[in-house]
């Protein structure tokens, strides 16, 4: 093969599961609602079971469902009759994947699944099949052809069983109103637990820390607080301690360019703050800050409490220390 002809294979490849994917759309129909509503009022889990390329598939949409709040198992269906049929209960689902729909191993226990009182669905390429007369309910899988040149490896057809997996596991985290916050419950490790569950709160400097003058604080003072405390800008607060506005090291650089010498020393802090700092909530995600940050090309964020008092100051770069990514 050459390597011309081995890039059009590859293009061919996936044209054919492209395909497969796309002619499901016309499948997700009233069968695909009755499986959503019967795991969702299930009281129980979702076992998922199929032999070879389908017991793959199944094992993945298993962790796609227990990530996004629907608690799932993997039963191998060549253990379940030596005694591992033992952690199916009256109220799970059981979900099997088959493109045939007659394998042997999963015909054999259905009878015993159904005498436990779980309710039967089947994902296969044939609706006329054994697993398929005896579901309770039955998605088609079905796909034209495989990606295979002899039609005959799983290729397509185990894609098209993946995809409605995800189908079914997404239309339940929409159902469960199941958000970020619940999803970073499930994933508290690497770059996506820290994305999800690292809050501003455990990053921002709090107390002395925080740079901050008085709407009447002199200019030279506010240079001073700025270079004391190293984050290239001061918080503004009037009296009552509530947020005013923010000066930055750059503000400073522009007014001295700007404004001749007379009387400069005696401006305020008011006189020169931007009076519409970027700000966020305590209590939101780290993520977020980061967000603002970039939108708006700045290199620190104010954090407020819910009197708009400053309890916290965050700079670009502790958050890029913190493992948080965009």
């Amino acid at each position: 093969m050459t390597d011309k002809e081995c890039i059009e294979k590859g293009k061919e490849v996936v044209r054919k599961e492209s395909e497969a994917i796309i002619g499901l759309m016309d499948k997700i129909d009233s069968s695909f609602v009755r499986v959503v509503n019967t795991i969702y009022n299930s009281k129980g889990r979702v076992v998922i079971s199929g032999m070879g390329k389908s017991g793959l598939i199944g094992k993945k949409i298993v962790a796609t469902l227990t990530s996004t709040g629907t608690a799932a198992v993997f039963l191998h269906p060549a253990e379940a009759v030596h005694g591992d049929l033992g952690i199916l209960g009256k109220n799970d689902v059981f979900l099997c994947i088959s493109k045939s729909g007659d394998t042997h191993e999963l015909t054999s226990i259905i009878p015993i699944v159904k005498r436990l009182g779980a309710i039967v669905i089947t994902m296969t390429g044939n609706m006329r099949s054994r697993l398929a007369q005896r579901s309770d309910i039955v998605l088609d899988v079905s796909v034209k052809e495989e990606a295979c040149p002899n039609n005959l490896a799983p290729t397509s057809s185990s894609t098209a069983a993946l995809v409605m997996g995800d189908a079914i596991a997404v239309a339940l985290l929409a159902k469960r109103n199941f958000s970020s916050i619940d999803f970073a419950l499930y994933h508290p490790g690497g770059i996506l637990g820290i994305n999800l569950s690292l809050l501003i709160d455990d990053i921002m400097f709090t107390e002395e820390r925080i740079p901050l003058v008085h709407e009447d604080t002199d200019l030279e003072k506010v240079i001073l607080e700025i270079t004391s405390k190293r984050f290239g800008s001061t918080c503004v607060i009037n009296q009552q301690g509530e947020l005013t506005g923010i000066i930055t090291d750059g503000d400073i650089r522009r007014l001295l360019e700007n404004k001749g010498k007379d009387n400069l020393w005696e401006l305020r802090a008011k006189d020169i703050m931007n009076r519409n700092p970027k700000i966020i909530c305590a209590g939101e995600l780290a993520t977020h800050a980061l967000k603002i940050l970039s939108d708006f090309s700045i290199m620190q964020i104010i954090v407020i409490d819910s009197k708009n008092h400053p309890i916290g100051i965050v700079h670009l770069h502790d958050l890029l220390d913190a493992g948080i990514h965009g």
